[in-house]
């Protein structure tokens, strides 16, 4: 019982300090010298990790999606309506989620990894006894730079997938070129574009926040910073359902 609540009360902490470090992020943003040079190196990085990964991800994603929905709309005699279903299932779904996944599997990783590695080495004690603050010299551009690229790649993980959609169903199940491309504002409009656009950036956030978080209390030497990197993909997947199923409830909520 006795270790149970110990185990509890550290787990608490621990949520406690990721929030606290999450607030002095955002209070530090606006804050004065700003870390440009790493805000553009940070965006250099996670977007030459992160591109390919996402765009081969978008391929069997959106090809499944497709083709899931294109059966459905077939068997009960509504193929002209396949753009419709591509559009709503890439846009609000697959888009975002496929962005989160490439950023926390790779972007993210590589940021705790690196933040890690600087904690067992003392080097963020130096920055502190420096009198410069760690959040601000890097966790702040990390979480800009992951928000940004995460907003970007969504934007092309939609264009390809609605792309690649019409490729498939075309050339593939023989839907009607026209049919498709009428279909794709039906059922999507600002709305539901703007509610993705968010999605993509609070799961970027998350997953940069986290993995910084990570890497500032890392302890145990080398293995605690591979312990470290391995929560942090957990964790990033966690966030990534929770705000998902949290933005959907709420755009539906609003939608009606």
């Amino acid at each position: 019982m006795a270790v149970t609540t110990a185990s509890a009360n550290k787990s608490l902490d621990a949520v406690g300090k990721f929030f606290a470090m999450s607030l002095d992020t955002l209070v530090a943003i606006p804050r004065r010298p700003f870390a440009w040079r790493e805000l553009v190196l940070q965006i250099w990085f996670v977007a030459r990790v992160s591109m390919v990964p996402t765009m081969m991800l978008c391929i069997p994603f959106t090809v499944l999606t497709v083709f899931i929905i294109n059966i459905l709309l077939t068997e009960i005699g509504a193929a002209d309506f396949s753009g419709s279903g591509a559009a709503l299932g890439i846009v609000t779904q697959t888009g975002p989620v496929v962005t989160v996944l490439v950023i926390a599997g790779a972007a993210a990783t590589a940021m705790c990894a690196d933040l890690g590695a600087r904690t067992i080495r003392e080097e963020l004690d130096a920055l502190r006894v420096l009198g410069i603050d760690p959040v601000q010299a890097l966790v702040v551009p990390r979480v800009i730079a992951a928000t940004i690229v995460a907003l970007l790649l969504n934007g092309a993980v939609t264009l390809f997938g609605l792309s690649g959609g019409f490729l498939f169903s075309v050339f593939v199940q023989h839907v009607t070129p026209g049919a498709y491309a009428g279909g794709l504002t039906l059922l999507i409009g600002l709305p539901q574009v703007i509610t993705a656009t968010a999605k993509a950036a609070l799961f970027g956030m998350a997953a940069a926040l986290i993995a910084c978080y990570k890497g500032l209390v890392v302890d145990g030497g080398p293995q605690g910073v591979g312990n470290a990197v391995n929560e942090t993909v957990v964790f990033s997947f966690m966030a990534l359902f929770l705000i998902n199923v949290l933005l959907t409830g709420v755009s539906v909520t609003v939608g009606q």
